[in-house]
């Protein structure tokens, strides 16, 4: 099969020009015709997605963490390609959720042997997420840390100032929501809601069993403080988060999501946009194909 990958040089600890005939190499190895691009940006990444998906490659592979693969899988989703995954990233969530191998080798072996599944995708107003979307604290932390960084600092020590410094300020959000025809309204810090549903258990609470139950998960608290938002972290780590009154976890096909603002900052797969409400949440079901291991609890195409 014909491959294009795209690796994001600003991904992880970052990457090299050299990196390109690298894994050019471990490709051709395997007797794989593969092309390998390497964008300098986010931006670059879609502008290299979209060419790639419209090239006669069969796979699109993305090379980096999770903004980078979900960048990738809208092009892939709109041109019916496959995507591949090369765990490049911090955090590699949906690489680690489809259960794929983190060690590079390992990673190409699985594109090479093409054993395709069919995922589900999360929408937000027409954009997609492979992991989660939030709304509150979250956005306005990748917000400061993408300030922080363009002053020349590193993404964790820059992560944590940012953390810091919106949790002093800690801002609410008042919102309207309607989810399964029940309308409510609230004042929360934060709204998570998750590509299929995260276990709440000890220290699962960033992993999905499958990613093809059609299905979101919502998970958000009523008003509450600092110590309070602390309590509730603490309860997740020991196994007691679902009894928490003030805590509100469920699961549903769509959500519908309003607010006084014109505008709002959303989190998709760890990267911030902003977006004019009303947000229509929905799942898309089966809509991406992914390359992964042989063994994978999903289901096959």
């Amino acid at each position: 099969m014909k491959i294009e990958v795209i690796i994001n040089a600003s991904s992880g600890a970052g990457h090299k020009a050299s990196v390109q005939q690298l894994l050019a190499e471990k490709f051709k190895a395997t007797g794989t015709d593969a092309r390998i691009s390497l964008a300098g940006n986010g931006a670059e990444v879609v502008k290299l997605a979209q060419q790639a998906a419209r090239s006669d490659a069969e796979t699109i592979v993305a090379g980096g963490g999770d903004g980078t693969v979900n960048s990738v899988a809208a092009a892939v989703i709109e041109y019916d390609k496959t995507l591949g995954v090369l765990p490049l990233g911090s955090m590699n969530h949906f690489a680690k959720d489809l259960h794929l191998p983190l060690d590079l080798e390992s990673a190409i072996a699985t594109i090479v042997a093409g054993h395709a599944i069919r995922v589900d995708v999360g929408d937000v107003n027409g954009r997609i997420f492979l992991n989660n979307s939030s709304l509150g604290l979250y956005p306005r932390i990748i917000r400061e840390r993408e300030k922080v960084q363009r002053l020349g600092w590193g993404k964790w020590p820059a992560y944590i100032w940012a953390a810091l410094a919106v949790l002093r300020r800690y801002p609410f959000l008042d919102i309207r929501m309607s989810v399964d025809g029940k309308e409510s309204t609230g004042r929360t810090p934060f709204v998570f809601i998750g590509n299929n549903k995260y276990e709440m258990e000890r220290l699962n609470i960033v992993h999905r069993a499958c990613l093809n139950k059609g299905e979101l998960s919502l998970y958000m608290t009523n008003r509450i403080g600092r110590l309070g938002l602390i309590r509730l972290a603490l309860l997740a780590l020991l196994g007691g988060l679902h009894q928490e009154k003030d805590f509100l976890a469920l699961t549903t096909k769509e959500i519908w999501i309003g607010t006084k603002h014109q505008q709002l900052r959303v989190a998709l797969d760890g990267e911030a946009i902003v977006m004019e409400p009303q947000l229509h949440y929905r799942v898309r079901p089966g809509a991406l194909r992914v390359l992964a291991p042989a063994n994978d609890k999903c289901s096959e195409v």
